[in-house]
């Protein structure tokens, strides 16, 4: 009698494949059924996994919503020796007491001048704040700089959450981010100020070089054609396709992409330099010079008791003995030059006039070099001899075409050519077990996580929940009266609403969970946005103004009728006086449905998420999903699942 056939062996099925854990999540293979979990800078429970933000009103205050992470936006913002404060997550910037200047670009102590003569000139001392000109006592502010003149002008954007999401801040100008920067052949698209490059259907390859047609598959296998988008790489594992990104690209496939594109990716104090962000400041300025990174831009300067040209050297300065005793006749106003290095000074008027050399630009005493890092150039043009200029000529192989991306030259051989395009283009001629565990299917609830105990699951609440873990945890709140009258709803935690909410020298008090401000006493103004000392008015005996002083609070308007003050709230602002408010300052202040952008309860849903995603706002949040049929990363781009 023959024997029995042997069994065949069992065939190993992945649980993960497809993986069941959605977007932004891990899934393992444990005891044959999937475990899913988040990856890291993601939070929330599969297949619910998202970033820590999207836009910056779901951080606090005195953050700013950069890279999807809530960071304090001051870094790199504002010139050399001025002070940063974050008000409603925009870095603002002001020259300390004693100094002036352009706070963005460089404080410096004012001027001392002796024995000047007294003129009566309604500009002298000005009345006007930082970037602004005085003319007869009437302030305005400079070119391309926007504000209230007489407290400080600012420029279009500082971060690219100034700007609309369709645009980013690249040279304190709201621009698109998209031209020369993905390759050809390749699609542009702007989500949340960044430039998402992708290959259109039909074509493939790496969409920030170049998207070519696809071939027809000669082998049916499931990498060929790859089905995990450019900048990806794809492995057969039991006869399915496992995708990853390659090593030195973020995000998960279809939706790889490198660090960064364009500076304005990158935190402040950093740039981007070959699609990675650095440190711009390494080897820019000159001998003995100091470096500070302001937006994206290395600033050069002397230090203290230096001259000289800080793009080259800066050397200590010497007296003259020689002359030091001897009576001047009359006095060169022009020696020493008070206009700063890069600049020449002429006399007119007895009086020194400056104006910076040829070939630099600016106003003394800030002149500077067209460039001294790529991102100060368009993307296009990268940064040579201190001359923004095409990066192309000579930096390719023969019969190769140059494209530039991030201010970077791109080779790629054409079409039917082959080899180097940096040198020459010619003519083409198994994983480990893990062994099961009680937690598979875990016996917990929603925001729990399963920990094996004694050969049993046990249920704890995950960080910053509470409740029940085998029924569902919850967070510490979801409205302001989940938490005490002194603190907020923010971001799912009762915290201080009062830190970046206020303006400079005004007071904050949290009431009712909602943060006031108060200007200090002696200061007057907007006290969510700038308080100014009062200026001290001489009385009018001879006829009184009721209206003056305003006794009406801040963010209001006072009216003379039958001799008595009427008061009310300026236009945009709401409450009654003296308790005039914008409309919000945190989220909180809003439905639930709306978040608070620039002191407005507003949809944050527009420009959030990617293409072929829908947005839910839930708790003030925009959360992503792919439309039904699709699949990606909804934060990027969906596409449509492949019918089988």
């Amino acid at each position: 009698m023959a024997p029995p056939p042997a069994p065949s062996p069992p065939v190993y099925v992945n649980p993960c494949v497809p993986s069941p854990c959605g977007l932004n999540a891990q899934c393992q293979d444990i005891g044959g059924s999937p475990s899913c979990s988040c990856l890291a800078n993601y939070m929330g429970i599969p297949p619910n996994c998202r970033p820590e933000c999207s836009i910056n009103s779901e951080c606090p205050s005195n953050k700013a919503c950069m890279k999807e992470k809530c960071r304090d936006p001051c870094p790199g913002s504002c010139g050399a020796g001025a002070q940063c404060s974050v008000i409603n997550h925009t870095p603002v910037c002001v020259c300390p007491s004693g100094y002036t200047g352009d706070p963005f670009t460089n404080c410096y102590l004012k001027p001392v001048i002796a024995n000047e003569p007294v003129e009566t000139d309604r500009c002298s001392p000005s009345p006007c704040g930082t970037n602004a000109q005085c003319t007869d006592g009437t302030c305005t502010c400079l070119p391309e700089y926007q504000g209230d003149p007489y407290s400080g002008c600012r420029p279009e954007c500082v971060l690219s959450t100034d700007c609309d999401r369709s645009k980013a801040c690249i040279r304190n100008k709201c621009m698109d981010p998209c031209p020369n920067t993905c390759g050809q052949g390749a699609r542009c698209d702007v989500v949340n100020h960044i430039p998402i490059c992708s290959c259109p259907e039909g074509t493939s390859g790496n969409a920030f070089v170049e998207c070519r047609a696809v071939p027809p598959p000669v082998v049916t296998q499931p990498c060929n054609p790859s089905p995990c988008g450019p900048n990806s790489q794809c492995r057969e594992i039991n006869g399915q396709a496992v995708c990853s990104c390659v090593p030195g690209f973020l995000g998960s496939p279809p939706a790889c992409r490198p660090e960064c594109v364009v500076s304005s990716e990158c935190a402040q104090n950093e740039a981007c330099s070959n699609q990675k962000c650095r440190n711009p400041c390494p080897g820019t300025c000159g001998v003995g010079a100091r470096c500070e990174v302001v937006n994206h831009n290395p600033i050069c300067s002397c230090p203290v008791r230096y001259t000289g040209d800080p793009f080259v050297r800066c050397q200590p300065i010497r007296k003259n003995p020689l002359t030091a005793d001897i009576p001047l006749v009359q006095k060169n106003p022009c020696q020493p030059s008070p206009c700063g290095p890069n600049a020449q000074c002429q006399v007119s008027g007895d009086s020194p006039s400056c104006s910076c050399l040829p070939e630099y630009q600016g106003s003394p005493p800030n002149c500077r070099p067209q460039c001294v890092s790529n991102s100060e150039c368009a993307s296009h043009l990268a940064c040579i001899k201190q001359k923004c200029q095409d990066p192309c000529p000579g930096s390719c192989g023969v019969g190769a075409e140059c494209r530039v991306v991030s201010h970077t030259p791109n080779c790629i051989c054409p079409s039917g050519f082959q080899g180097d395009p940096f040198i020459h283009c010619t003519i083409q001629v198994a994983d480990d077990q893990i062994r099961p565990t009680p937690c598979s299917p875990s016996p917990c609830g929603p925001n729990a996580i399963c920990r094996e105990q004694n050969g049993a699951g046990s249920c704890t609440c995950l960080s910053d929940y509470t409740g029940n873990p085998y029924e569902g945890c919850r967070p510490e709140c979801v409205l302001n009266t989940d938490c005490p009258s002194n603190r907020a709803c923010i971001r799912n935690k009762c915290q201080d609403p009062c830190p970046g909410t206020c303006g400079q020298n005004a007071d904050c008090q949290v009431v009712n969970h909602l943060p006031s401000c108060t200007c200090h006493p002696g200061y007057m103004g907007d006290p969510f946005r700038y308080c100014s000392i009062k200026l001290q008015e001489e009385p009018n005996i001879a006829q009184e103004d009721p209206c003056k002083p305003n006794p009406c609070g801040s963010n209001s308007i006072c009216r003379e009728v039958n001799g008595q003050a009427v008061c009310s709230c300026q236009p945009n602002y709401i409450g009654s006086p003296p308790g005039c408010r914008p409309e919000c300052v945190v989220s909180s202040e809003c439905p639930q449905n709306r978040a608070c952008i620039s002191q407005k309860c507003t949809d944050p849903c527009p420009g959030t998420c990617g293409l072929n995603a829908r947005c839910e706002v839930i708790n003030h949040s925009p959360i992503c999903t792919c439309s039904s049929g699709f699949t990606g990363d909804p934060f990027a781009r969906c596409f449509q699942i492949p019918s089988m």
